[in-house]
């Protein structure tokens, strides 16, 4: 299942925690979090303002993969998938990306139980990434993807990053001191 939310509800944050423990269930280990993006071009700053957002919150209580000091952009993912899956091999895997979508959708967060595949607004073919994904709309799909990116205001950038961030430090912080674990839910892709 699929869930969106605006960057203007006040609730998403709450709501993407929310999402993340229908779509994450309880096994043992905490999550580990690939933020992708570069800090080269705002449209593409979500991850990984995200990522340094979400290390200042969480500190020391899971792993955050790629953060404005050491961004990690889509071609890094397929050395990631490999080093995220021995270095973690018991956690879920949660994907933060920005991305492109219709004129409607510009300003939604998506969770999905499914993992995502960076790049692909630019017409990439890159590996998928991720157990769980959560993609931020920043941009309409247009033949000018690239330009488009790099014409979005930083605002709405770091808003969603603010309420990303939000979201998954209060999944996370919640499941710590829960007496259950993280596995995601074989179902949830469905």
């Amino acid at each position: 299942m699929d869930y969106s939310f605006n960057l203007y509800n006040a609730l998403a944050p709450h709501g993407i925690c929310l999402a993340l423990k229908k779509i994450v269930t309880m096994s043992g280990v905490a999550p580990a979090i690939i933020c992708i993006g570069s800090d080269l071009s705002v449209g593409d700053s979500l991850g990984p303002i995200t990522g340094t957002k979400l290390k200042e919150k969480l500190g020391g209580s899971c792993y955050v993969y790629g953060t404005l000091a050491k961004p990690i952009t889509a071609h890094e993912v397929k050395y990631m998938n490999d080093f995220l899956r021995e270095t973690h091999p018991k956690s879920p895997i949660i994907a933060v990306d920005a991305a492109v979508g219709i004129a409607g959708d510009v300003g939604l967060i998506k969770l999905s139980g499914r993992g995502l595949k960076p790049g692909s607004g630019a017409n990439k073919k890159l590996s998928k990434v991720g157990d769980v994904s959560v993609m931020g709309i920043v941009a309409e799909k247009s033949v000018f993807n690239y330009s488009l990116f790099s014409a979005t205001r930083l605002n709405i950038i770091y808003k969603m990053a603010e309420i990303i961030s939000e979201g998954i430090a209060e999944f996370v912080t919640e499941s710590i001191y829960c007496p259950q674990s993280f596995k995601v839910k074989q179902n949830a892709a469905m």
